[in-house]
């Protein structure tokens, strides 16, 4: 009787809140409304584009504060000037700079995005920043794209999830995020121009479910669109992107906002959805689309008054959810707090990757070490100020060799070379420096290998800067730049005990290296912490639990998108004729072997997975599915699992991969301890795009669940029936 009794109350304050909640809503609606109809349509347009950089005018005479934005996907930009791209010489605006979205997908752990997104909220609100412009849910479709460090994964559910909880954390702070860059951004050359073409399933299994996801999950309040084309029309004034699927699919009543300069038109632009024009160049700001001749679109019919009310709407509704009209109840917000720091700490030790530890090299014993050699420009190198738009001006940035002399110098030697030199030159839009980078200073090399012979063990880190992982520009292969493979090659023989760590943040080729070394880390741009992280980790301080977020092929003709000479394309047109198979659903399906699968990442320890059972065997099409099984830490050291669910349909109607993920979890054990793990899959994410249909089909028949910790490295399977 308690429990009913329990559960009605519990019914009771829930529907109570509920009602709370569409009341306050309405109430915001009406003023809303009622500010609209004290402006001027002068007024109402200013509020509808850029007065600077990276503001946007205000109604001080009806209280609505101008508006700011920053770039800062992983930390806040830096200050510059209202009217130019120069920085303005502040003191006060050194940033926590925390991995890229690489890394964090890394982690495969949603709880450290929602970390970093409250860290983020709070720095913004102490830099008076009302929209933050990120997170990228961009999916990596090629590894040559230069903002693959940004964005995430070539998975739809892994960005999802960690985008999620990145946005909630940040909103909930009174920061709006600004999701990007819709639609279809998967490549740096030609994108103010190419034209993208994907079939309806690609868009919809493929590139839409991380931004469907950020709107009806995470409740983005800002979407930023892209500098392409989609289908034809500019993404900024594409009316099925904009009205019918993020308008009326997704719900979305936020602000539609361009990328910096994607504007084209007024009039289009203005009926397709488009709320708000950002830019760079034109400094006569009443002369921008969406600016006098907007008012002028009005005043001569062609655009409805009624279409700009709705955009002045959508706007200040983002300034009333984040608290802007009402400042007083918004926080003074923190700026790099030990708080702060500590949460880029963690996610950049969570975020690395153990590759490959052959004879167990790794963790390195410091305390029997007499000496180490420590090669590599990016031992010393720091890259947080780097990447255009995601660069930092951080209160301090720890390299690797910083972090093995603060934690080792005392009692260990420590030996540097910087075994090769950063030869090119980046210039933004124009790759041509990369070309320069590959002659290899034999010089360098020597003083590398003669430090290594006289040395107990060699780490050589390795990898790119943000020469090669930048907005703006493609890299032009996946080799390891300015003669690193020779480094290597000559150092491993000098030296067998060497340890290659590789600092970046997209796919290099790897195949010259692995045979040579017995271990391989990737540890990304790590952000302010990454020399302390990457240390931590070599010295086993820190259990690597990351996992690939992308697959790293053998060579750049095995991904799908080069494999069918699709990419950059050609006459600014790119066709995806991978259509739906990207990434590991193109390796799995047609059985190539990559470098690395999706997902794989080591660890110092064991896990032993138990027997998993599905809930019932037999599911209808609204069920969700629930697989229980135990992780067991059978090592002697902390550390923890990622297990990943995936699903395949053997028998359908059209093509389905080989497998997909559906569901994952990360569980952190101590040695010896066993946890119980559910994972839960809707039976109707099962579904295929049915593009005959124009809807998802949930076909009925048998699916086999599959449970591993790689896209290639399945535990066991177990087969389902849906009627």
């Amino acid at each position: 009787m308690k429990a009913f009794f329990s559960t009605v109350l519990l019914s009771m304050v829930c529907t109570s809140y509920a009602q709370e909640q569409a009341k306050a809503g309405e109430a915001t609606e009406k003023r809303i409304q009622a500010l609209i109809g004290q402006m001027t349509i002068q007024e109402k347009v200013s509020l509808l584009h850029a007065n600077s950089k990276f503001n946007v005018s205000g109604v001080k005479r009806l209280g609505i504060p101008e508006w700011a934005t920053s770039d800062g996907p992983h930390g806040v930009r830096a200050e510059v000037n209202r009217h130019d791209w120069a920085y303005a010489g502040w003191t006060n605006d050194s940033a926590t700079c925390f991995p890229p979205g690489t890394a964090l997908a890394a982690t495969w752990n949603p709880e450290l995005a929602y970390r970093q997104g409250l860290v983020l909220g709070e720095e913004a609100l102490f830099r008076k920043k009302d929209v933050l412009l990120g997170p990228g849910v961009n999916i990596i479709r090629s590894p040559l794209c230069g903002r693959n460090f940004e964005y995430m994964s070539e998975d739809p559910l892994l960005v999802s999830k960690m985008a999620v909880a990145y946005i909630k954390a940040l909103q909930s702070k009174n920061v709006a995020a600004s999701v990007k860059h819709w639609l279809a951004n998967n490549q740096e050359q030609h994108r103010d121009s190419v034209d993208v073409t994907m079939s309806e399933r690609a868009l919809r299994e493929i590139y839409l479910p991380a931004f469907r996801a950020a709107v009806m999950e995470g409740g983005a309040y800002t979407v930023m669109a892209a500098y392409n084309r989609f289908r034809g029309e500019w993404c900024s004034e594409n009316d099925y992107l904009n009205r019918q699927i993020l308008r009326k699919e997704f719900g979305f009543k936020g602000v539609l906002m361009t990328d910096w300069s994607a504007a084209h038109t007024t009039v289009k632009a203005a009926l397709t959805g488009l709320d708000l024009e950002m830019g760079t160049d034109l400094k006569d700001y009443d002369q921008w689309y969406f600016a006098n001749p907007l008012v002028k679109a009005v005043e001569e019919g062609k655009v409805p008054l009624s279409v700009v009310d709705e955009k002045v709407g959508n706007v200040l509704r983002v300034m009333f959810n984040t608290k802007m009209i009402d400042a007083h109840q918004r926080e003074k917000g923190k700026m790099n707090t030990r708080d702060h720091q500590q949460a880029a700490y963690h996610s950049a030790a969570e975020a690395a990757v153990l590759l490959q530890n052959n004879e167990k090299l790794l963790p390195l014993q410091f305390d029997k070490l007499r000496s180490i050699a420590v090669i590599g420009d990016n031992a010393t190198r720091k890259h947080c100020s780097g990447g255009l738009s995601s660069e930092v001006k951080t209160l301090y940035e720890i390299t690797p060799l910083d972090a093995m002399q603060q934690k080792f110098g005392s009692k260990v030697k420590i030996n540097y070379a910087p075994g090769y030199e950063k030869q090119s030159t980046f210039n933004e839009g124009n790759n041509a420096g990369q070309a320069a980078a590959g002659n290899v200073n034999w010089k360098l090399i020597d003083e590398a290998v003669a430090i290594a012979r006289e040395s107990d063990v060699a780490v050589i880190f390795g990898g790119l800067n943000h020469d090669y992982d930048t907005e703006s520009s493609d890299k032009q292969n996946m080799n390891l730049p300015y003669g690193q493979e020779i480094l290597i090659r000559e150092v491993a023989k000098a030296n067998p005990k060497t340890v290659v760590v590789i600092i970046a943040g997209s796919p290099v080729e790897l195949a010259g290296i692995t045979q040579r070394v017995p271990a391989v880390l990737w540890s990304w741009f790590g952000g302010m912490e990454a020399g302390n992280a990457v240390v931590d980790v070599l010295s086993g301080k820190v259990n690597p639990s990351g996992k690939l977020p992308f697959t790293l092929p053998v060579t750049l003709s095995q991904s799908p998108a080069h494999a069918l000479g699709n990419f950059p394309g050609s006459n600014l047109k790119v066709h995806y004729e991978e259509d739906i198979l990207v990434g590991y659903r193109w390796f799995d399906t047609k059985k190539i072997q990559p470098q690395f699968p999706f997902g794989h990442g080591l660890s110092y320890t064991h896990f032993s997975i138990g027997k998993m059972a599905a809930g019932k065997t037999v599911y209808g099409k609204n069920d969700v599915i629930s697989v229980k099984f135990t992780v067991r830490n059978t090592g002697s050291v902390y550390g923890a699992e990622v297990v990943q669910l995936y699903a395949s349909d053997p028998v359908c109607t059209v093509l389905r991969p080989e497998k997909e993920l559906k569901a994952f979890e990360k569980i952190f054990l101590k040695p010896g301890e066993t946890k119980t793990v559910t994972l839960q899959v809707k039976v109707a994410d099962l579904a295929f795009y049915d593009e005959s249909k124009k809807a998802w089909n949930t076909e009925a028949g048998e699916y086999i669940l599959q449970l591993g910790n790689s896209s290639r490295n399945i535990f066991q399977k177990v087969k389902i029936l849906v009627k």
